[in-house]
């Protein structure tokens, strides 16, 4: 039985410092979001969010397109990509005007809007996205849409993600040398708060900690918007180095042990259970770790002590950004955890103890046709892309120069026409 005709086709890319993962999705003419395509590669060529070595990052980019393209056996020329570094930063700008108690038309919603750009202070930064968030009646916050109701004052809330200009056009430019033009790139908070937040919790306040590989990034939300965002350059990739370094092993067996074997757990069996440090297969690769007996093994408990020190010190960061971000006057106290450190066995428990609130590992949506190896919670961020860009927001930069505006005329209303004329056309 054939599938539903697909209307449009879209492509994402989430380039993180562990792997790049590339999705091709489409939306059908019943308006559903279904994924065609999917994939995934070790990173290359990106360091805690930056590019590093542009021809080594555009053939990871590359290679994980391909992999989605040949599975959703179709093309994309552009893509979404999602960004985690180039120092991301969040604001809320508020924007009023008076309505004089009159029915709110679109024009006049367009008009704020239109009017909402010139608020915008960037300092120097990129905009890399500016959007309509809520807007406001004679104070009253969390209005959806506003036209058609009756206001003395309407206002709108524009949320702004700014990052630095120099890492996102490196970004960027990796991502145009593999032949793929750029929609928009976008903050992964963003997108990993799109895909593991319900709009209950983010408008009742909740943190979203995205553990990556690299970075960490911590996003507090309130009153539906990112109101506060702050960058850790720590990840799981610094529990992987410290393994290695505690045992005198390579990165890919520290790596194994964290994923295979490794837990924010203690428990009492864990000094009596010894675990190789090779996998089945490997024979004798790689040195001997230190504490290791005639086998190779190294007994669990010192594997957790030092996932568990190396954890400790993250979180000891996590807890100031949320103390920074005022976390703690928020109405939510919950704190949601994504990325690929987030697969780590017991996070949740660890962290909820460390953090003092309720923790919860985010979920990945079942999107229809999304391979089950990526509903884990390292790719979150691409599904967040997915559903970002399916959802095709509208940015407030993008609103025409010459944007036709509601003029009540008479009186003073014809001269302040003249006067928006002149102004516009000469």
């Amino acid at each position: 039985m054939a599938g539903p005709r697909i209307t449009r086709v879209f492509g994402a890319v989430n380039m993180g410092s562990f792997r790049i993962s590339a999705i091709v999705a489409g939306i059908s003419e019943m308006g559903d979001l279904v994924v065609l395509g999917s994939g995934h590669r070790a990173s290359q060529g990106i360091k805690r969010g930056y590019v590093t070595d542009m021809s080594a990052a555009t053939y990871a980019i590359r290679d994980a397109i391909d992999r989605a393209e040949k599975m959703a056996d179709t093309s994309v020329q552009s893509v979404w990509i999602g960004c985690s570094g180039a120092g991301l930063a969040s604001q809320v700008v508020e924007v009023d005007t008076d309505m004089g108690g009159r029915r709110i038309e679109q024009e006049d919603i367009d008009q704020l809007l239109y009017s909402a750009r010139d608020a915008i202070r960037p300092d120097g930064r990129m905009v890399l996205h500016a959007q309509p968030a809520q807007y406001r009646l004679d104070g009253a916050h969390g209005v959806g849409n506003p036209c058609g109701l009756h206001a003395e004052r309407l206002g709108v809330n524009i949320h702004v993600m700014l990052a630095d200009g120099a890492p996102i056009r490196n970004l960027t430019e990796a991502v145009q040398s593999a032949h793929l033009d750029v929609e928009a790139v976008v903050g992964s908070p963003i997108a990993s708060g799109q895909a593991c937040l319900s709009p209950e919790e983010r408008d009742l306040g909740v943190a979203l900690v995205e553990f990556g590989a690299e970075v960490t990034n911590v996003a507090v939300y309130s009153q539906g918007l990112l109101k506060g965002l702050a960058s850790i350059a720590m990840g799981s990739a610094d529990i992987t180095d410290a393994i290695a370094s505690a045992f005198g092993i390579r990165r890919f067996q520290a790596e194994r042990l964290k994923c295979v074997n490794g837990s924010a757990i203690a428990s009492p069996a864990d000094h009596r259970e010894m675990i190789p440090v090779n996998a089945p297969g490997d024979g004798e690769i790689g040195p001997v770790a230190r504490h290791a007996d005639d086998k190779n093994r190294i007994p669990r408990a010192e594997l957790v002590a030092v996932i568990t020190g190396q954890l400790g010190i993250l979180l000891d960061e996590v807890n100031k950004a949320l103390k920074a971000l005022h976390f703690n006057e928020q109405r939510g106290k919950q704190v949601v955890f994504t990325g690929g450190g987030a697969e780590l066995v017991g996070l949740a428990d660890y962290a909820q103890a460390a953090l003092g609130k309720p923790v919860r590992i985010g979920r990945v949506p079942h999107l229809t046709g999304l391979a089950e190896t990526h509903l884990k919670p390292g790719f979150a961020t691409l599904a967040g892309l997915v559903l970002y860009a399916a959802a095709d927001p509208i940015d407030i930069r993008s609103l025409g120069s010459r944007h036709q505006m509601a003029i009540r005329y008479g009186g003073m209303g014809m001269v302040s026409r003249v006067y928006r004329a002149l102004k516009e056309y000469f």
